[in-house]
């Protein structure tokens, strides 16, 4: 039956070209708005992307698009993901709670029962990326999905400037290396806070930590998200800030973030093309 399960799984998502996990060992870093905005930031590239949020006991990301009120439905014998543009697919935990007060309250193996189900039974169809937005931690449903989809193709680590913060994003990074997972990169969110009247930049929790970090766990560094209150008002409205105000700061740190990711993927496609040749 597990081998049954591991084909079915396979073949489900075998037309997703990218797998790219988004994570941090802290709560409270801006992970999820990272996840939400690269993922219409390659919308906005014309790429074919799916959204799949794992956080099972808080799940944000119905929220942050304004799907709260839709639902996950039956069809054709699968799970018909919701869709927020014609291609981004999304899928929650959210899209199948009562309402946005109702606990979760599971173990690990119910987590990752529901996760496999999310990775075997969900229509994807074909995508070029697929983005998976996990909690904060190391624990069990990062996991799962590092023992679930065996070749993922990276995993990006969102941290705040602070050092406590970049202590976590270390251990991040090192989780991501022990399961033999790439790094694609950290992002340095809520990096500094320019005055929307007088234009002057604050550093409310330090700036530049993220780019020590990655230098030191020798990743790349994908860039620094400047603190916007836009963002904070646009994710409560369910107005993602990279597809409202892409002309902003942080808008542009997120298309140069998009590019990167692009580039650094098909490189590595060109080099297995190359290695099987």
């Amino acid at each position: 039956m597990e081998q049954d399960e591991k084909k079915k799984l396979s073949e489900n998502i075998k037309n997703i070209r990218h797998r790219i996990l988004v994570m941090s060992n802290k709560g409270g870093v801006g992970k999820s708005t990272v996840a939400v905005n690269l993922s219409l930031g390659l919308v906005r590239k014309g790429k074919r992307v799916g959204l799949l949020d794992v956080d099972v006991h808080g799940p944000s990301i119905p929220k942050m698009l304004g799907l709260e009120q839709m639902a996950l439905v039956g069809g054709a014998g699968k799970i018909q993901p919701v869709a927020y543009t014609t291609n981004l697919k999304v899928v929650s935990m959210g899209f199948l709670l009562k309402d946005n007060e109702s606990p979760v309250i599971w173990r690990g193996p119910l987590k990752m029962g529901a996760i496999r189900q999310f990775l075997e039974e969900v229509d994807w169809g074909e995508l070029d990326y697929l983005i998976i937005d996990s909690p904060p931690g190391t624990g069990d449903e990062p996991l799962s999905i590092a023992q679930l989809i065996k070749d993922i193709d990276g995993v990006i680590v969102v941290t705040t400037p602070q050092e406590v913060a970049l202590l976590d994003s270390r251990k991040a990074v090192n989780f991501a290396r022990q399961l033999k997972v790439p790094v694609l990169g950290i992002v340095e969110n809520m990096s500094g806070f320019v005055c929307p009247h007088c234009g002057k930049k604050t550093d409310l929790f330090k700036t530049g930590g993220g780019e020590k970090a990655a230098q030191e766990m020798k990743v790349s560094f994908l860039g620094r998200v400047p603190f916007e209150p836009e963002i904070v008002s646009s994710g409560d409205e369910g107005k993602p800030f990279a597809w409202e105000q892409e002309e902003s700061a942080a808008g542009g740190v997120f298309g140069r973030m998009v590019d990167q990711i692009i580039e650094v993927l098909q490189s590595k496609e060109v080099s297995k093309v190359k290695g099987g040749d």
